[in-house]
């Protein structure tokens, strides 16, 4: 399958493509930032907390299948639009909450909109660029992943001590919508010769569940979001709560940290193409980063467990840190076994496996601080669940490489009316 030309893509759309991760999730983020205030305010328990945050994933989980076929069915760049264009609306309208209940809808209300992310940008990565350039494409990526909560915990919660989180959810919406701009203007012709193009429908989703190669994909992906949502969620009320941390020193130890993920996401993307480019295989370059990437996540968030708080502070810089190992290969593994043709409902099975985390995730981990009255055990489980991944990613995934979709293609193209199918 010929790849589109990336001159007429350009790094322009993949870094509007960067920013959108970042918007994602600092309007993802902003409920886990605000929860100190959110939580005296409405006078929620530790478990509550835990089923607003899950929340979000009960709709942006099982939304990746809805946003691969709206990409097949449309274009990935109108369903990126669209998607954004109602989690910046629901974001605004979380100031406006006047309870639990509410905050809910809206948290729903986001998660559909944002499910479209990664599908739309994995899909268009794909289509457009080659093996040697996905790391630093999706290092990119990555970097919006790493900074959106960096700055929705620093900036967001500077703002919120000083101005309150209503007010913050109001800007942070609104800031959001802007970015609809530049992205119609930029991609307009983009999108109609995408609406044109002969693509033709992907494997079905069954098809991709016979692939073992897929399991371990979705074990990796599962478990490096469970750490990572970890972090991201509770990262703002332990060191409030547990360490006695103000909501400003917070802001500013929890910028830091995403800081650091940022960065090590962006060294590790730019290593792996390199490799690539002078003869090592895809294989052995995505692997090494992502089981590096669980192993050092594990021994720092078993640091995030001890008693020390100089050395939990430093274990959750280390978890982040290896969190950045792997926070581009986790999409470039997906985009290469799939290929351009299958990777709209690739990513979309595979974000929705990994977000399995996010829906349940939080919710345990709630429970497990209010049994124990600690998050021991709790930073104990997200480092277990990050040695399984190291698994997924080295042993059930034989090679990274294109997968043979030739039957399945044919099986498509079958059904599908007379000089329907066309290909990419």
């Amino acid at each position: 399958m010929r790849r589109t030309s990336t001159g007429r893509f350009g790094w322009g759309v993949v870094a509007l493509l960067a920013l959108a991760v970042f918007i994602n999730y600092v309007d993802r983020g902003n409920v886990a930032t605000a929860a100190p205030l959110i939580k005296d305010a409405l006078h929620l328990s530790a478990s509550q907390v835990g089923v607003l945050i899950a929340a979000f994933f009960w709709t942006y989980t099982p939304c990746q299948l809805l946003a691969g076929w709206m990409i097949e069915r449309f274009d990935a760049y109108r369903t990126l639009a669209l998607g954004l264009g109602l989690w910046s609306l629901a974001t605004a309208l979380t100031g406006l909450a006047g309870g639990f209940a509410s905050l809910i809808a809206l948290r729903l209300a986001l998660g559909l909109g944002e499910s479209a992310a990664f599908p739309a940008s994995s899909t268009l990565l794909a289509r457009h660029l080659p093996q040697d350039r996905l790391g630093v494409a999706n290092s990119m990526i990555g970097m919006g992943l790493s900074l959106g909560p960096a700055f929705g915990t620093f900036a967001g919660g500077l703002l919120m001590a000083k101005f309150g989180w209503r007010w913050v959810f109001l800007l942070f919406g609104g800031l959001s919508m802007l970015w609809l701009v530049p992205w119609l203007i930029r991609t307009r012709h983009l999108s109609r010769a995408a609406a044109a193009a002969p693509h033709g429908k992907g494997p079905s989703y069954v098809s991709l569940l016979r692939r073992r190669d897929a399991w371990g994909a979705f074990l990796g992906h599962f478990s490096a979001n469970w750490a990572t949502y970890f972090v991201l969620s509770w990262m703002p009320l332990y060191l409030v709560k547990a360490r006695g941390y103000s909501v400003s020193a917070m802001a500013e130890i929890g910028g830091l940290i995403y800081l650091a993920y940022a960065v090590s996401n962006a060294v590790t993307g730019w290593v792996t193409d390199a490799r690539i480019r002078r003869g090592v295989s895809a294989n052995s370059s995505r692997k090494a980063a992502a089981a590096t990437c669980h192993l050092t996540i594990a021994a720092g968030l078993i640091m995030g467990a001890t008693a020390d708080p100089v050395v939990s502070i430093a274990g959750l810089f280390v978890a982040a840190i290896g969190m950045g190992f792997n926070a581009a290969g986790i999409f470039a593994i997906g985009q290469t076994l799939a290929g351009p043709w299958a990777t709209p409902k690739w990513i979309g099975a595979q974000n929705l496996a990994g977000n399995v985390a996010g829906m349940t995730g939080p919710i345990i981990t709630g429970w497990l601080i209010d049994r124990t009255g600690a998050f021991t055990w709790a930073f104990a489980l997200s480092a277990a669940v990050a040695v399984a991944g190291a698994v997924g990613w080295a042993l059930v995934i034989r090679k990274v490489e294109p997968l043979d979709w030739s039957l399945e293609r044919a099986i498509r193209a079958q059904a599908l009316p007379q000089g329907a199918a066309g290909g990419a």
